[in-house]
């Protein structure tokens, strides 16, 4: 497990995404995908990140399939942003760090 993200299951998703005060941006991934492993290193700059007031999650598609098929994902990567229990918004595919920052920054 990498130390930056937390990896979520069906056990924990609520705990940790749906009853979360602050905004949390889950990632769905595969460990097969370049882009998400391209991803990876901005993903960890916006966990380390105190100003930017984010969880940073993780769900494998691969060993998570009934949240994968719950929320739609066809893609990865696929990051959505989730606040007061929703999904607020959402990218498919590989994108940068100032287009995830500017959609968190919207959700202020």
């Amino acid at each position: 497990m990498n130390k930056h993200f937390i990896e979520l299951s069906e056990a924990n998703f609520d705990r940790e995404v749906l009853n979360a005060m602050q905004p949390v941006l889950v990632e769905f991934w595969a460990g097969w995908s370049d882009r998400c492993k391209a991803m990876a290193p901005m993903l960890e700059s916006l966990a380390d990140d105190g100003a930017v007031s984010v969880k940073v999650v993780r769900v494998n598609v691969e060993h998570h399939e009934k949240l994968t098929e719950q929320y739609g994902v066809r893609a990865v990567p696929t990051l959505l942003i989730f606040k007061q229990g929703g999904v607020q918004d959402q990218i498919v595919g590989q994108t940068t760090e100032q287009v995830v920052r500017a959609k968190l920054e919207r959700l202020r």
